[in-house]
């Protein structure tokens, strides 16, 4: 679990900055000078740095990450940031599921318990703020990514596969020579191969949708 407290002091330019994000190439390091060349110039805009690292989009020096080279494809950007949303405030999901619906003044008050009364209320507001803004921009209508991948027979290079080998076995007063005198057993061994989360919610679903598939 976790609680992103990173914050814009305004949202109104967020869309157009993951809009820009997606169709810019991805740099070694997001610097400010990466930033300015996106034409985010002003000094609040750099405060989107920050929001990256919270959402795990760059690791703490500033490189992309896995998830940010997967937010560039747009066939499942607002699905990756969703998944990071979920992840980044983990908090604030294990109060309420459905936090994603929360107005900024809900999110506030929120993270004000959460908090404990560490953050002044310019601060909270702000954060409230930018919660709400990226949780309008990302994709909720779909399942989480990580919960499509565990299927039955799903192939290894996916974050959850599961591997099913049958051996027969004969009993003690049978034989493969005579099919007439013969018990096969089939024994299955499942290898479960869990994704890298901290999200509770992804690992219910895995075992949810094993137990639809399997039993």
């Amino acid at each position: 679990m976790g609680l992103n407290s990173a914050y814009l002091m305004t949202v109104k330019n967020l869309d157009a900055f993951f809009n820009t994000l997606i169709t810019a190439k991805a740099p070694e390091v997001f610097t400010q000078k990466f930033l300015e060349s996106l034409e985010f110039t002003s000094s609040s805009d750099r405060l989107y740095i920050a929001v990256l690292k919270g959402l795990g989009f760059l690791d703490p020096t500033g490189v992309p990450t896995d998830r940010y080279f997967k937010f560039l494809d747009q066939s499942q950007s607002k699905l990756i940031l969703a998944d990071a949303i979920r992840e980044a405030y983990g908090d604030l999901f294990a109060i309420n599921i459905n936090a994603q619906t929360f107005t900024a003044v809900e999110a506030k008050n929120k993270f004000k318990t959460l908090l404990k009364g560490k953050v002044s209320d310019d601060v909270l507001r702000l954060m409230g703020n930018t919660f709400e803004a990226l949780c309008k921009y990302a994709d909720w209508q779909s399942p989480p990514v990580a919960e499509k991948a565990p299927r039955a027979g799903a192939a290894r290079g996916n974050k959850v596969a599961v591997s099913l080998n049958s051996t027969p076995e004969f009993s003690e007063s049978g034989s493969p020579e005579n099919p007439t005198d013969r018990k096969v057993e089939l024994h299955y061994n499942i290898q479960i191969y869990l994704p890298d989360t901290r999200d509770q919610a992804v690992y219910d679903a895995l075992f949810t949708s094993l137990k639809k598939h399997l039993f």
